[in-house]
């Protein structure tokens, strides 16, 4: 039983686990003097039923059944050199999200500002180094904030819950989903351009543990190619833009000079593998020179991006139990706060199973933050938007590379004069589904 409990345990963690997201960095070890390319992948469908605060509006009316799924293709290689050193790149394309059509995709102008046509690169970053010395990522890439975050369980139903990567909760409206900084992995921190360093893994000599440590540094909030089409001069357009006379370039989401900081220790002991980890993030915000504004958040301007995390996870005979707690000056989708505002705080609790081929999980994580809370609208507006999410679901391990899933989601926000909920600042929103996740 417990062989299988193991077995299934791994296969799970292959079939839903992103490629990118791995510690390890060769996705396939090679021999010394070797390369292996390959051309991994990933096809996801659901059908769900859906409702939300959105779901009628001014005389539009959407359908409760729905369907989604995308497609992500993993194009890469692995080498070692014949000294050792591993080296490789990993590239991540995705499904553009267009605007409603009648099914004709390609060259489709995406809306999610990514570019036309079918396919666009969410991650790409190149890696060098060795178990001994640690790894070097460069590129668009995951840094060590969401690499090394541990307590917030994924591996079950679609295997993303509530960030918005695809997967069930693209079916829902935008504004009836509540925000995520409680996931560290969203492309608002991976999807940016950086460099990172992960150091190798020390032994603890007293508990017989392992410890290692990184640290990510990103110039600015821009991926590969982005701003770089249009900076004949300094200008909105240009990708290291670090001030501006236009409000618009100033908006709390472009930022510069992000480092991020984190340790994780790992401990096996009496049948229990145990992760515990904690960091530090902090980014700029692109600051405002041009004329005096009478309102809104540039009044006073953004306060820096600073945020932090602890969590833990320990898992026994298939059972994994996890908590993980972020707060700091910082709103969804980490963005800066304006100045004024109140800071965040959030925690997630969670829990999976795994018994051969079943896999069972739920998870709820409640945050407090400024939403979209403006100091110069003091009155009119809630200090603090409050948010909560509910997920529970289970799989089926058909193979490896094939496993079929039910979820439910639930999801509430309260706000009292936030523009983007209801008119009584109040907005929720649940889905079930069931689906299937092909990986390659």
């Amino acid at each position: 039983m417990r062989k299988l409990l193991l077995a299934s345990a791994a296969s799970m963690g292959a079939l839903l686990a992103a490629t990118s997201g791995a510690m390890a960095q060769p996705v396939k070890p090679v021999a010394a003097g070797t390369v292996a390319v390959h051309l991994n992948g990933y096809l996801q469908f659901e059908i769900g039923a859906q409702g939300s605060t959105f779901n009628t509006v001014g005389g539009n009316k959407l359908n409760t059944v729905a369907t989604d799924g995308e497609v992500r293709l993993y194009p890469g290689f692995d080498g070692q050199t014949i000294e050792g050193i591993d080296y490789g790149v990993q590239v991540e394309l995705r499904t553009s999200a267009t605007n409603a059509g009648k099914g004709v995709n390609s060259n489709a102008t995406a809306s999610n500002g990514n570019g036309t046509g079918g396919l666009y690169v969410r991650r790409a970053y190149g890696y060098l180094g060795t178990p001994d010395a640690g790894f070097v990522r460069f590129g668009q890439t995951d840094s060590v904030y969401g690499l090394m975050q541990n307590g917030v369980l994924e591996a079950y139903g679609d295997g993303n819950q509530w960030p918005a990567d695809g997967g069930p909760v693209s079916i829902l409206p935008t504004h009836a989903v509540p925000g995520q900084f409680i996931y560290a992995d969203q492309g608002a921190l991976y999807a940016t351009d950086k460099i990172v360093y992960i150091s190798p893994a020390y032994t603890d000599p007293l508990l017989g543990g392992a410890a290692n440590a990184g640290i990510g540094f990103e110039p600015s909030s821009n991926g590969f190619k982005q701003g770089y089409a249009n900076c004949t001069v300094a200008g909105s357009t240009c990708s290291a833009l670090t001030a501006s006379s236009t409000p618009g370039d100033v908006n709390g989401t472009r930022r510069k000079d992000t480092v991020d900081v984190m340790a994780q220790y790992l401990l096996k002991a009496d049948g229990f593998a145990s992760k515990f980890s904690g960091g530090y993030l902090h980014g700029s915000p692109v600051t405002y020179n041009g004329v005096p504004q009478e309102s809104g958040p540039l009044v006073h301007g953004y306060d820096d991006l600073s945020a932090y995390q602890f969590g833990a996870q320990t898992t026994y005979a298939g059972l994994t139990l996890g908590a993980n707690v972020k707060g700091g000056a910082i709103e969804d989708g980490y963005a800066m706060k304006p100045k004024g505002a109140r800071d965040a705080l959030a925690y997630i609790v969670g829990a999976t199973y795994v018994i051969g081929p079943y896999v069972v999980g739920a998870s709820y994580f409640n945050s407090q933050s400024a939403g979209t809370y403006d100091p110069t609208k003091a009155g009119k507006e809630a200090r603090t938007l409050s948010e909560y999410g509910f997920t529970a679901g289970g799989n089926y391990v058909l193979a490896r590379q094939m496993n079929l899933f039910v979820e439910y989601m639930y999801g509430h926000a309260h706000q009292p004069g936030n523009a983007n909920l209801s008119a009584m600042g109040n907005t929720q929103a649940q889905i079930v589904t069931a689906g299937a996740t092909i990986k390659w």
